[in-house]
Formats: C-alpha cells, structure tokens, sequence
C-alpha cells in the first residue's frame, strides 16, 4: 500500500495545502535556523527573563549558528511563567497584546500567555491546517465542545474552525443533554473535544435510546489529554466516525501545535515552520535525544510576538517520528503520559493511558476507569485500585472472570499488583472537558 503523501492530498482535491505542508526538509530547516535565530534574540532583547537565564548560562544569542545550537540554551519551564505571573514573559507592550489566556491555576499560580493579532493569525491558520488534515473542509458546520474562556482550546478551536471556512457552533464544555440536542438538529459534521468528553456524549445518548452511530458526525478532532488506538476504536466504531488527534498547550500556543491527518491517522505532525521540537531524557534533561527515541517532548516557538518561548519543557512524553502524510514535518507519537502524571508504584512508573490501553482490549470492561491510590494504615507499602465500570450487557461470573484478567494484564504488562473492583455502568464520575484519573489517597508527608 503507498503511503499517502502531502502530493497525493493535493492531487486528490480534496484539500488546498499550505505552501509550507508541501516544501522540503531541507527548505524547512533552512526557515527554522532563520527563524529560530530571529527568536532567540528577540526573546533575549525584549524578555527580562531570558536575558537573565541565557547570561547565567554563559550563552548568547549569537552562539546559535546551526539547528543543533539550540541545544545550548537553557530551558523555560512552567514555574519559569508562575514566576513572571502575571504579564512578566510579554515581549511587546500591553496595548500590542490583543488577547490573554490563562491557565486554570488549579496546581498553583495561573500561567498567562498573551496574542498579538499577528500572533491569532497564525494561530487561525494553524488550527485550521490541522482541521484540514484531520478530514474537516470549508463549509462543514463544526460542533466545537471545547471549553470557552480563559482556557485556549475553544476559541483556539473556534477561530481555527472559522478561518477554514466551516460553520461553527460553538457549544463549549458540559451540558451533555444539550450538546446531544443540538447534534440531533443542527446535523454538524464533525465535533471539537476532549476524548473522554466525547465518550461521555456517546454514553448519554445510548441512555436516551439514540443511536451514536446514527447521527450525522463524520470526523471528530479530539485532545487536550492524553488517548491511545484502543480509545480510538472505541469511539469510531460507537458513533461511525473518523477520529483524529490534535495536539497543543497554552505556552507553546494553545490547540493546533500538531495536528493528525485523516488519511494515515498515526500520529500529529508537528507545524515544525512555527514551532521547533526536541526530545530530551526526561531523567537527564542536558541529553538531547535522537528521532525515535522516547523522552520528554520541547517546544520552541519560532513566530510568535506576544511571548516567545524557548525550550519549553512540556512534561509530555512521546517520541519525534519521520513525516508521512506531511513529509517534511516530522510527528509525535502517542503521548505515553506526563512525567508529573506518572504514578510511581513500589518502584514501578505507571501511567493511566496504560490502563486505558490494556482494559479496553477486554470486551467486558467499559473505558470508564478511575486509579485510586492508598496506603492502608501500618503499612509502608501503596496500594492502587483500578475501579472499572462493566459494560451494561455484562453479568455474574463474567465480570469477576474479567476483572481477574485485567489484574493479570496490568501485572504482566506494567509490572505492578493491583486490585480490580469493577462497579456498575454509570457509576463513575463523566468528563464534562478533561477528565481526572487519578485519586490520590495516601497520607501527605
């Protein structure tokens, strides 16, 4: 079978690329040093910050004279941007920034980004090159599920999805009975949302005794939390659709950093003419690693005016593959997890897309899952429950034999012993956006 490339795309007519989708690796790298070096030192002259990191360092920005200089620099990290709370990282005056965002500040001091309108533009554009990749064409109507507000995903979404030339309905997060309305009338064609938040949608109209399968969604672009192939199936096969991933976070940008192409669905491409990536050693952060080899994911923007970044540690963990679809960009893999969501159990790292991997491969377990983890009293060791709805047809001595295969699996697999209570359909807590997994129980210190 011939992989599809961005050639064939646009000999197909099925998509108008962007010059940048279809030009070489070799031109890109030449337009990422000469962008990177542009950023470098605008970021040095115009962010107190980094003029401070880089001159403890002992860098400069004239010392990045090749793509593999950038290593040379020092790393910007959340804290960095908690520090500078809230308008510290800016590097153009306030009445140039034409929109803020924030985080939600729920472990700790918000982080602010802001836009200048050059900035939305590219945003825009970026979004709705990874709308189009992933299936979405102008003139679909989209059903964007993300949340409005200061988070970036729904009206990074939003203006993507707009400047594609789509007809956005811009529901955002939670009111699952409306959003299945709305489905139901507006007849969208594709939906904009957290995977497990789509899970949720598909649940509630089973519930209803409607048929997820039988509306009129084609394609679905989901992210903002980590999803395997196994919750891909799922989802596809539930509601007859094309899932894609898309990838971003608010300080590299927000929605639209990569995005995944409907024609070979294995994994986001990167936009690597606007951001450069990097994989370190999530242990040993001064070692770069090479293509294919897992590690922590870094970002450099290369474009952006309001807050330029540089070496951004995103905690995700994946791997920088060759470009296929887009072959001169290179892709992610599946993020594995994050380094700060990782659950270190007697010794062993675990992560919840492992357990969402392994327990939707046995046809009785839902996807529905949560990891509650507890250390019983007089003891010195921690315990993790992996609480798992059944599916509704499952009954008696199949969920015990179920449970009991799930338990196996997780201990071949991850290398760690738990304990499996499969609970009744419905019963666990629904995303209304992201979705928590993970229940820490233990004592604190």
């Amino acid at each position: 079978m011939t992989t599809p490339t961005a050639e064939s795309a646009l000999a197909a007519g099925d998509a108008v690329l962007d010059r940048e989708e279809t030009i070489s690796r070799d031109e890109l790298e030449a337009l990422q040093l000469s962008r990177l070096q542009h950023t470098v030192a605008y970021a040095y002259d115009r962010v107190p910050l980094y003029k401070r990191k880089f001159d403890e360092a002992g860098v400069h920005p004239t010392d990045l004279r090749e793509l593999s200089d950038l290593g040379k620099f020092p790393f910007t990290t959340k804290e960095d941007l908690r520090l500078e709370y809230p308008f510290g990282m800016f590097a153009v005056p306030q009445h140039e920034v034409a929109r803020i965002h924030a985080s939600s500040g729920t472990t700790g001091r918000a982080t602010v980004v802001g836009y200048t309108k050059k900035d939305l533009a590219d945003w825009a554009k970026l979004v709705a090159r990874s709308l189009r990749a992933s299936g979405v064409r102008p003139g679909m109507k989209v059903h964007n599920a993300y949340g409005y507000g200061l988070f970036t995903g729904g009206m990074g979404a939003h203006a993507g999805a707009e400047a594609l030339g789509c007809t956005v309905i811009p529901i955002s997060g939670g009111q699952t009975e409306r959003q299945i309305t709305l489905i139901q009338d507006f007849k969208p064609d594709a939906i904009l949302a957290t995977p497990t938040y789509l899970l949720t949608i598909a649940d509630a109209m089973m519930k209803q005794g409607i048929d997820p399968a039988s509306t009129s969604l084609k394609y679905a672009v989901l992210g903002a939390e980590p999803w395997t192939e196994e919750m891909r199936h799922e989802l596809e096969t539930t509601m007859n659709i094309k899932a894609c991933d898309i990838y971003g976070l608010s300080e590299v940008m927000g929605p639209g950093v990569a995005g995944e192409a409907v024609e070979t669905q294995d994994g986001s491409h990167i936009w690597e003419d606007h951001f450069r990536p990097e994989i370190i050693d999530a242990f040993d952060p001064s070692v770069v690693l090479g293509d294919g080899e897992p590690g922590e994911l870094v970002f450099t923007s290369l474009t952006k005016e309001a807050l330029p970044i540089i070496r951004y540690r995103t905690k995700d963990l994946t791997r920088l593959l060759p470009g296929t679809a887009r072959p001169a960009h290179r892709r992610m893999g599946r993020i594995t997890g994050r380094s700060d969501d990782m659950i270190i159990l007697r010794g062993v790292n675990l992560f919840p897309s492992q357990i969402e991997e392994i327990a939707l491969r046995i046809p009785e377990l839902s996807p529905h899952f949560q990891l509650e983890l507890t250390r019983p009293e007089g003891q010195r060791m921690d315990q993790l429950t992996v609480r798992i709805e059944r599916r509704e047809s499952v009954t008696g001595d199949v969920v015990a034999s179920a449970a009991k295969v799930l338990q196996q699996q997780i201990k071949i697999h991850v290398g760690s012993s738990c304990t499996v209570d499969v609970v009744e359909p419905g019963s666990l807590e629904r995303s209304n956006g992201k979705l928590r997994r993970i229940y820490d129980m233990r004592p604190k210190a």
